[in-house]
């Protein structure tokens, strides 16, 4: 009988374990978008982050139209593809704290 609770709990718990050891950290299983625009509205819009907060995860954690990190590899690339790809458009200061932000956390 204590074999059989033993298994019966092996059973059960096994499942948790491999839930838990399993995510790898490379956002590999983040959502993808089709548009920055996509990943902002869902973000920033009906999740509440900040404009900053909302991109930095956009162009760190998801990819964007099969691109990922999604938003360059300097600065200048990310204040070039922010730029044009939100509306409303963004302030000057809400993109430069942005890509610093992005640029911090890609690598």
């Amino acid at each position: 009988m204590r074999i059989a609770s033993c298994l019966m709990v092996s059973w059960f718990a096994l499942p948790l374990v491999l839930a838990a050891c399993g995510d790898d950290n490379t956002g590999s299983d983040a959502e993808p978008f089709a548009t920055l625009q996509d990943c902002y509205d869902e973000h920033h819009v009906e999740e509440n982050l900040s404009v900053t907060e909302a991109l930095v995860v956009c162009c760190v954690d998801h990819p964007i139209d099969g691109v990922h990190p999604s938003c360059g590899a300097t600065k200048a690339e990310c204040v070039a593809v922010i730029t044009p790809a939100i509306v409303p458009a963004l302030t000057a200061d809400e993109v430069d704290a942005t890509c610093t932000d992005y640029i911090d956390k890609k690598d």
